[in-house]
């Protein structure tokens, strides 16, 4: 793993339900309802650390927290995402930039990017201009247009350290 640069591409999706907090890019967004699954279940996070993990040629989020082990559940997923920025320092690479597209009929997301892009910063150890991150919605067409689901597409840029 000598190559100078590093390209991955992440996604995930989480279905919408009643009783859960959402969280996007380790953002708490005040709506009636979260996302499901075992951890926070921040797809946004997810389908990045995913895009991290996979430009390196490793395993993806569920081989190092397994949604069948306790101990991850509910776990903050900016500790996923630290996790891969780990193995990404071991492996002797840093982050270059990311560009992230949320797929999501509501709430609006526009109003928490700039808190999205700062806590990503954070995590990533990496300048917020090198984040890009933009919400679009599918028209009213799938589950995700319906409401019933929301969705993250990332791509990464590793570059050797």
């Amino acid at each position: 793993m000598n190559t100078p640069m590093r390209i991955g591409h992440g996604y995930d999706i989480h279905q919408v339900i009643a009783g859960r907090k959402l969280v996007l890019g380790g953002v708490h967004i005040p709506y009636e309802r979260g996302l499901e699954g075992h951890s926070d279940a921040d797809c946004l996070t997810h389908a990045l650390a995913d895009a991290i993990l996979g430009a390196l040629a490793l395993p993806d989020i569920g081989h190092y927290f397994p949604n069948n082990d306790p101990q991850w559940r509910g776990v903050n997923s900016q500790i996923i995402l630290a996790k891969a920025v780990s193995e990404a320092k071991r492996l002797g690479y840093c982050i270059g930039n990311v560009d992230i597209s949320l797929i999501a009929e509501a709430p609006k997301i526009g109003p928490h990017v700039a808190a999205m892009k700062t806590m990503l910063a954070t995590t990533l150890e990496t300048p917020e201009s090198a984040i890009g991150l933009k919400a679009t919605t599918n028209e009213g067409q799938d589950a995700i247009g319906q409401g019933l689901a929301i969705a993250a597409h990332a791509v990464v840029l590793l570059i050797r350290i």
